[in-house]
């Protein structure tokens, strides 16, 4: 069943590019810039950089999902509307706060250590911004993250990696390179949600190619944007949807502004399918050899640090156009036949002021 399904994939996307349609990804792009905006109940809402999804907004209540540490929320109250709102943060850092500026936040209990309520009273007919963020968001001394990608079917266990993440010494959050789920159906990305719960730390991810479904993703409505870049600590990501086996000219514009932003910096680059395959047995690469060139000699030229990938079930470490690069397939989706690497997840030691400093496997089986 899985082989029919990679092969319906690529011929599907073959199909596309010999018929000229050669923006697979064009609608995904374009949907990523409604991330983050609302407008109901006399309220309009709009989130930085579309660093955080609106699930929900109904008369006096706001539900959003973080996709990155740090960001900044902008509400706006039409005259006559109410100012009294309940608004629930998922997906933040435990010790992320929310700072009001020119209204009243209070923070009420917390059911879970990524997830927080606010009591936010708002001045009629006001616009106010209020930021989430840690008290640590600036600091530039050493510090780590995890990375795991590739879950699928593997949902009924994926609760053990998490359990073992939260394990791990000082991991602020797990980042994610996509395939979460077999097919990006709700009900698959309701239930991947709800396991989430078993997490201590928030999981900021792209999607993969099991996330673009047959009748286009429901992903951005749940975890918000596939193509984004935030800062934290002094340390740059960006997440490129690469779900398509390619990276959509839009996309290809915002990554050259996210490029000259961190080339003094260290900068992080993570997506779901590889631009090349360092093996080669699986062919789990992009679907033109001159774009993945492309792409890999802006990612030098920018002066990124270190890329991550997922995609192919396994675990491997290589250099891309000069970068050290890591593919971690190891959330539990089925594993390549040919070696025992199992369930895993990496750990990465960064260092702000130096760079990459570490990269460590962690087996789960």
């Amino acid at each position: 069943m899985k082989r029919a399904r990679e092969i319906t994939f690529a011929l599907a996307l073959g199909l596309a590019l010999a018929g000229g349609c050669v923006r697979a990804a064009e609608q995904r792009a374009e949907r990523d810039l409604e991330i983050g905006k609302a407008n109901a109940h006399g309220l309009r809402v709009g989130v930085s950089d579309g660093l955080a999804a609106v699930r929900r907004l109904d008369d006096g209540e706001l539900v959003l999902w973080s996709s990155a540490p740090a960001w900044r929320l902008t509400l706006e109250a039409e005259p006559g509307a109410r100012t009294d709102w309940k608004v629930s943060l998922e997906n933040v850092l435990p010790d992320a706060e929310l700072l009001a500026g020119g209204a009243e936040a209070q923070l009420l209990e917390g059911a879970l250590p990524t997830r927080k309520k606010y009591s936010v009273k708002l001045a009629p007919g006001s616009s106010t911004t209020l930021t989430l963020a840690p008290k640590d968001a600036n600091d530039t001394a050493k510090w780590r993250f995890a990375l795991m990608s590739d879950v699928q079917e593997a949902i009924d266990d994926v609760g053990d990696i998490y359990r073992k993440v939260n394990q791990v010494p000082d991991v602020r959050f797990l980042l994610g390179a996509g395939d979460l789920t077999r097919q990006g159906h709700d009900e698959e990305l309701g239930r991947f949600k709800q396991e989430l719960t078993a997490l201590n730390v928030p999981y900021y991810t792209t999607l993969g190619n099991h996330e673009l479904g047959d009748e286009g993703p429901a992903y951005q409505d749940w975890f918000g944007r596939a193509s984004f870049s935030f800062v934290f600590r002094g340390v740059r990501f960006s997440m490129l949807d690469s779900a398509s086996a390619s990276i959509d000219p839009l996309v290809y514009d915002w990554l050259d502004g996210w490029l000259e932003a961190g080339r003094d910096g260290v900068h992080i680059v993570a997506m779901h399918i590889p631009p090349i395959d360092p093996v080669g047995v699986r062919n789990g690469s992009f679907a033109s050899r001159n774009e993945a060139a492309k792409l890999l000699t802006r990612l030098a030229k920018g002066r990124v640090d270190l890329t991550l990938y997922g995609h192919i079930h396994s675990y491997y470490s290589f250099e891309n156009a000069g970068i050290p690069a890591y593919i971690s397939g190891g959330g539990g989706a089925i594993p390549e036949r040919f070696d025992a690497v199992g369930r895993h997840f990496l750990v990465v030691d960064v260092d702000p002021k130096k760079g990459v400093e570490n990269v460590d496997l962690v087996s789960v089986d």
